[in-house]
Order: structure tokens, then sequence, then C-alpha cells
């Protein structure tokens, strides 16, 4: 095409574009949501004014909000709500806490397979690493209010009265008995724990678990493996906590693989003297507590090389060619992004610490606050990956420079100026394209300077490996006898 042709096909193409704020966004919001089809099965009350559909683009505005004041928030995304599509939802906040209090877990249930759908849509080559759909998971926590409902939901009723802590108070008891007499410790800190399923490929939130500070994270992972759908070829990886036989096994038993991390934390079994961790180094995870109820579980352990340590990766994969050494390790590096993730929420969102006074609707809001994330960046990215008609120049970008900071800016400037119409190279799409990372080279690191040593960080070691014991090798004979038979 020549230089004139394309620039009047370029003006063209910029004349569509130029519409307000509020038009671009109702398209994506559209594209996420196209019909009530998605919320059919769910049951309203026959004096509900407000559709589930209005409900949750109403929550999506208010947690994309960058108010500090929840009312100030949901006053700014009514606003926007009404600018695009007319009266709808919730009318007042105590009504949208109220309506989302009474309807969180079931909307997030109906909205996890819309999110799971729209990123197969848009994944293209990134769907996959290689044969694997992978997913890492990981735990974090959120700060809530000192108010006394907060308390009692999120702190940990036995805080501070396990061995550990009454060994270090007792250690240094006689140093600081006066200090403590007259400024005694507050009370500990309620914080809201989530455990975050998240795609690798495509970098962004799976699925999530919400409970109190003392919550399990494994557990979690179980619960929601055992509840949820995932596609063929699922991958889980995790780092060194996600560790022990049940874990291991409901991953196994919903038809699931997993890589994780493992040192002295774990005991395995192996068959050989003259083990070696080789590619094809099988090993064996079988506690005694379930040798008469379960079989072993065959698992292959690797030792690698990771920057400046040695890493032990454990896999219930145990062919080296359907998951070679050198894929565990750029799947294991991948799983790095989930913490970056969580630094988004906390940071880019400003979800360190929450805001409702109340545990019901502080559950609330981080759910949504993530839900919000994810649809930012999955509308980001929906901008970003390459499409069969692009017609712009723009070099298209990988979910790995996807930047959730300037995706927000974007939502946010059209949620405060819903009505204004943005001039050329300035729309919601074409800022949701451009919203990527830095990509010159840095001269200097960004670790601080001064980072204090953290005592009650160990080393992990190595995992402990010891040799089948001719009571346990019948065990396992007879097993595979009758599982051939």
């Amino acid at each position: 095409m020549s230089r004139r042709k394309r620039s009047k096909a370029e003006r063209k193409y910029n004349r569509r574009r130029q519409e307000r704020n509020q038009d671009c966004l109702a398209d994506m919001l559209q594209w996420l949501l196209p019909d009530d089809t998605i919320f059919s099965e769910m049951k309203m009350h026959g004096n509900a004014k407000s559709k589930p559909r209005e409900l949750v683009r109403l929550a999506l505005l208010w947690a994309w909000s960058e108010r500090r004041h929840l009312t100030d928030a949901f006053e700014e995304a009514v606003m926007c709500c009404h600018s695009m599509f007319g009266v709808g939802g919730p009318r007042t906040y105590q009504g949208l806490m109220k309506a989302l209090t009474r309807r969180n877990q079931e909307l997030m249930r109906l909205l996890w397979p819309v999110l799971h759908e729209r990123m197969q849509e848009i994944g293209a080559q990134f769907w996959q690493v290689g044969k694997w759909v992978p997913i890492a998971f990981d735990g974090s926590r959120s700060t809530a209010p000192r108010t006394e409902a907060n308390e009692r939901a999120f702190c940990a009723q036995d805080y501070g009265k396990g061995k550990t802590a009454k060994y270090r108070k007792k250690k240094t008891k006689g140093l600081r008995r006066r200090k403590n007499e007259k400024n005694r410790p507050e009370p500990q800190e309620p914080q809201a724990w989530i455990t975050l399923l998240w795609h690798m490929g495509l970098r962004l939130p799976w699925m999530w678990r919400l409970g109190p500070s003392n919550s399990s994270e494994r557990g979690h992972v179980m619960e929601m493996i055992e509840e949820g759908e995932y596609p063929e070829n699922v991958l889980f990886v995790g780092d060194a906590g996600f560790v022990g036989f049940p874990l291991w096994s409901a991953i196994e038993q919903s038809g699931g693989r997993f890589l994780v991390r493992v040192g002295a934390n774990v005991s395995l079994l192996r068959e050989h003297a003259d083990y070696q961790l080789m590619e094809d180094g099988s090993v064996l995870c079988w506690p005694k507590a379930v040798q008469s109820k379960q079989p072993p579980l065959h698992l292959r352990l690797v030792k690698v090389r990771i920057g400046n340590s040695d890493v032990y990766l454990l896999t219930n994969v145990l062919q080296a060619d359907q998951l070679s050494i050198q894929e565990m390790i750029t799947l294991y590096k991948m799983r790095w992004g989930i913490e970056v993730e969580f630094r988004g929420l906390k940071q880019t969102l400003d979800r360190a610490k929450l805001r409702c006074r109340n545990h019901e609707r502080l559950l609330v809001e981080l759910d949504w606050s993530i839900m919000a994330m994810a649809t930012a960046e999955l509308l980001a990215l929906k901008e970003q990956l390459p499409k069969k008609r692009r017609r712009s120049a723009e070099p298209v970008s990988t979910p790995a420079q996807r930047s959730l900071a300037n995706a927000m800016r974007a939502l946010r400037d059209c949620i405060r100026r819903p009505q204004e119409i943005p001039p050329i190279g300035k729309d919601l799409p074409t800022r949701l394209r451009k919203a990527v990372t830095d990509s010159y080279q840095r001269k200097s690191s960004k670790k601080a300077r001064y980072r204090p040593p953290n005592p009650d960080k160990k080393p992990l070691g190595k995992p402990k490996l010891r040799v089948l014991t001719p009571k346990e090798r019948r065990k396992v004979a007879q097993i595979e006898s009758r599982a051939a038979a």
C-alpha cells in the first residue's frame, strides 16, 4: 500500500476511533459480559431492582476508582455507569454493599469461567507454554482496619501461644521486663489471607480464595482444585511451601500435574542405595501414616542450578520427554510473576491496607479488587496481543511487558471524564495498547542498598531421602500387582 493510501486509511480509522470515553469503555464491558445468559442460573429475589450484570459492572467501576474513600468511589462509579448504560444497579452505597455481600460468592463462581473463556479467546500462543497450561499458586496477606469485627474474624485466636513465641518471649524477658510493663504490646493486627491461582503464560489471575490470617494456603489450593474446572495439560507450579502428600495426591487425583520446589521440609523414599539426582531420578512420596490406606506417589526429583543456588524440583511428570529439565527451570522462573501480581494489588490498586470496617464487607472489597485487577489486565492484553486485521504499525507486546499501572491510569481517566472525546491517539484502546513497561536498559540495580538480615529465613536445604525398607518394598510390590491385575 502506498504512503498516500495508507495515510488516508489511517485518518479514516482514527475518525472512527474518536469516540467518547464512555463509548470505548462500554464496548469493552460489553465484550466481557455480552448478555444476561451468564447469570441465568442465578435466582434473584422478586423485589430485586438491579440485574446481576448491572451489579457486576457497577462493582468493577467502583473497584477501579482511585478515590480513597469507598463512598466517594461509589459516587464516581454511579456517575460513570449511568452515563454509559443509563439508570441501573443500586443507587446507594449501602445498597451496593448489601447486594454484593449477599451474592458475592455466587457471582464469583459465575464470573471465573467467563474470565477463563475470555483468556483462552485472546490467549493465542501464550495460552500454553510448550505442552502445558501452567498455573502458579501462592499466598499473601492484606491488612484490615483494627475493628472488633475484623479482629474476631481475621485474627488467630491462639496468636502468641505457640512454642516459638513462648521461647522468644522467655529469651528476652529479662531485657525488656520494665519496658513491657509500662508499654504493653498492641493486640495482633487483623489481616485477610489471599491464596491466588495465576495463569503464568498470560500473567492473569485464574481463581482465588480468601480467609483469616491463619488460613492454610495448601488447604485453599486443595479446595480450589477440587471445585474448579481446568483445561487439559494443566501444570500447577508452586514454591517450597506447597508440599505434602495430601496436596500432591489431590492434584494427581484431579488429573493435573505439578512442579514444586522442595527442601529439608520434605521426606522422600528411594528404591536403590546408589541413587543419584539425574533426569530420571525416580522417588516415592509415601508417609507412614498413609501406607495402609493409600498407594505411594511416584515422582521425579531433579537438582538444578538457578542463579547462585542449588534448587530441588519435584514433579509427577515422570517422562523427561514430556517435561525436560530446561522446561522445569523455565517454568519455575516464570512462577515469580505471581509475586509481581501481589505487588500490583497492594501498591498499584492500593490494597495493602483495606478500608471496610466490617469483616463481610472487607472480603467483598478484596474479592472485587482482585476481579477488577484481573479485568483491567485482561482488557489491556486484548488490545496488545496480535490481531488478524490490525492496521496499526505499532509493535505488539507480550504479557510480560504489560503494565498494570498504565492500564489503570487509562481506565481511571475514562471513569473520571466519561463524556470527554479524547484526542487522536489518547483514546482508551490506544492507551491500553501502549500500557507496557519501560523498554530502556537500567544502568543500576533496583535492589535496596540497606536490606536487614531476616533471622527467620533459613536455608531451604536438601530433601530427606532414605531407602525403602524390605517391608515397604513388599507393600509396594503388592499394590503394583493389584493395580496391574
